[in-house]
């Protein structure tokens, strides 16, 4: 039977590539999003032409209990994930001085606080199933900070710490837990992005793409992956951090 993993934010940009990704690679996908569900519809029937299993959630992973009902009714009907990957978030970004409480409130919630929202469910079916993959996606933000991103760069930073201390808790079950760091990759959230920053900033003079960090994060899901655990993974083209 192939193992199932859940892929947050799903719909776009790095979580569609992975869920692609993945699929093609044999594994089932549960693959989420809070909003786009055309678009995560539209994906579904193109993983599904692989011949592997789908299915689609949507919830607001900043709503605790949601995320409870959702994730517990999901895996009573089909079965414990055998990975997670963590890559739903949000930026809202200002300088320090402007930022309004709800820019703070809504990163931290999301993208921190979904970290736990989304695992704490799971994880114990997991550690009762004695084994798993978590692969959490944090940012060069997370690991260098970022002018106009204190909210970002903070949320980032958590889960990095977060993914270290929970990999101590999960190892003796066989379950790793894994950060993966992007730089900037050629998504719409970075669009706006000069070329000529780019290209002064990172070495190899060009973006990343969303699927060389789905390659990523599916060797993190591989058997052969099972002796990595609490790292924290950078994809930036060598950038300087």
């Amino acid at each position: 039977m192939s193992k199932t993993v859940l892929i947050t934010g799903a719909s776009r940009g790095i979580g569609k590539e992975t869920s692609l990704y993945l699929a093609k690679n044999g594994y089932n996908t549960v693959l989420h999003c809070n909003k786009n569900i055309e678009k995560l519809k539209e994906l579904q029937k193109e993983i599904e032409s692989f011949g592997v299993q789908t299915r689609t959630l949507q919830f607001d992973i900043s709503n605790r209990e949601e995320c409870k009902i959702k994730l517990l009714n999901d895996i009573e009907e089909n079965g414990i994930y055998y990975g997670v990957v963590l890559n739903a978030g949000i930026a809202r970004d200002n300088a320090f001085p402007a930022m309004e409480d709800e820019e703070w409130d809504d990163v931290i919630n999301t993208n921190l606080n979904g970290f736990y929202n989304v695992l704490r469910p799971l994880i114990l079916p997991m550690i009762q199933n004695r084994s798993g993959r978590i692969v959490a996606l944090s940012s060069v933000s997370g690991l260098a900070g970022n002018r106009g991103q204190i909210n970002y760069s903070a949320s980032k930073a958590g889960i990095i710490g977060a993914v270290k201390a929970l990999s101590l808790e999960v190892a003796k079950r066989k379950i790793t837990v894994n950060c993966v760091a992007p730089g900037i990759i050629g998504t719409d959230m970075t669009t706006q992005i000069p070329e000529e920053l780019i290209k002064e900033y990172i070495p190899m003079k060009r973006a990343g793409s969303a699927k060389e960090v789905a390659s990523l994060i599916n060797y993190l899901m591989s058997e052969d992956a099972g002796y990595i655990t609490g790292q924290v993974i950078s994809v930036n083209g060598g950038m300087y951090l």
